[in-house]
């Protein structure tokens, strides 16, 4: 079996380089920005990078695992004119630089209703995510991503995205769902025990359904169940910790998704330690060729070599 699993990686230097910064990590997917995710302004894609990308993608076996993710400042739910139509012009603009790239997913985050609540919100989200993908003809899938529970967000309940979802039935090829763990549990969803994950899942499939989750975001929870805020922490480190990981990577459904990790990079842990310890958690050895890629990473970079030692090559 192999896991596709991964990090957000950076653009910097040319979107291509991600690509490159993905391999050296031996993931087996990945995620970016296609551009600044902190600001309204961007540059098109050169095409000499555009044709890169496709290449390394190709080259390096990452067709369909490849994941996009909105900038941070777009509200597709606001209800200000002026920051809605915005958000509405970068949501048509990224469904485009992913089309461009032959990424197969562009994750979104649903956005907060600002106090009008949840209608008004999901009013204005159908139509910005219906306008969006009537005049983008490609296909790249939006991925409606659940939030955290923090006050006005809209889809941190699994019924909203269910009514998120029944309120773009017409365009069902081109909509799925990203399931981020750290969310989830910011939101009340227990992912740290056993009885936790299995009303979880239960509730998932109720009221969303496994046939509509497409990636998965793997990420720890800085702060207690319920908090209400969206903080990461590395695998296995948070109040999700080593056993959530391990339960939520027993399911059947979980584990042949692109599985994506947003953690810290800090003098705890690395990216690569991270990817390591999903597969240590997962139970599923790694094959030859990513076990040498992590020996040559690090040999560079050593931070995360007792992970290496004292986990992986034990498994």
């Amino acid at each position: 079996m192999i896991l596709h699993v991964g990090v957000h990686v950076s653009i910097g230097g040319g979107v291509d380089k991600a690509v490159d910064r993905a391999y050296n990590y031996g993931s087996t997917a990945f995620q970016i920005f296609t551009r600044n995710p902190r600001g309204w302004m961007y540059k098109p894609l050169k095409p000499d990078e555009v044709t890169l990308f496709r290449e390394k993608v190709k080259r390096f076996g990452y067709d369909g695992y490849v994941v996009s993710h909105m900038p941070y400042l777009p509200n597709l739910s606001s209800p200000d004119d002026n920051i809605y139509q915005k958000s509405l012009d970068s949501l048509i603009n990224e469904l485009n630089r992913a089309g461009e790239l032959g990424i197969s997913y562009l994750v979104i985050h649903l956005g907060s209703h600002m106090g009008k609540g949840f209608e008004k919100g999901k009013e204005r989200l159908l139509n910005a995510v219906s306008t969006a993908l009537d005049m983008v003809d490609n296909d790249v899938m939006i991925l409606l991503e659940n939030m955290a529970g923090q006050r006005n967000s809209m889809g941190s309940r699994f019924e909203e995205i269910q009514a998120l979802l029944d309120g773009l039935s017409s365009y069902s090829d081109r909509i799925g769902v990203c399931f981020d763990t750290a969310h989830a549990f910011a939101a009340g969803y227990d992912l740290s025990t056993s009885k936790g994950v299995e009303y979880t899942f239960n509730e998932f499939e109720e009221y969303i359904g496994f046939k509509w989750l497409k990636v998965v975001h793997l990420n720890d929870s800085r702060y207690e169940l319920a908090s209400g805020r969206d903080v990461h922490e590395h695998i296995g480190l948070g109040y999700i910790g080593e056993k959530g990981f391990r339960l939520i990577l027993s399911n059947k459904e979980i584990i042949k998704m692109p599985l994506i990790l947003e953690t810290p990079v800090d003098k705890k842990r690395g990216d690569l330690g991270n990817i390591m310890m999903i597969w240590y958690l997962a139970g599923v050895k790694p094959p030859i060729n990513i076990l040498k890629k992590w020996e040559e990473y690090l040999e560079k970079d050593p931070q995360d070599k007792e992970i290496y030692e004292n986990y992986i090559l034990k498994m």
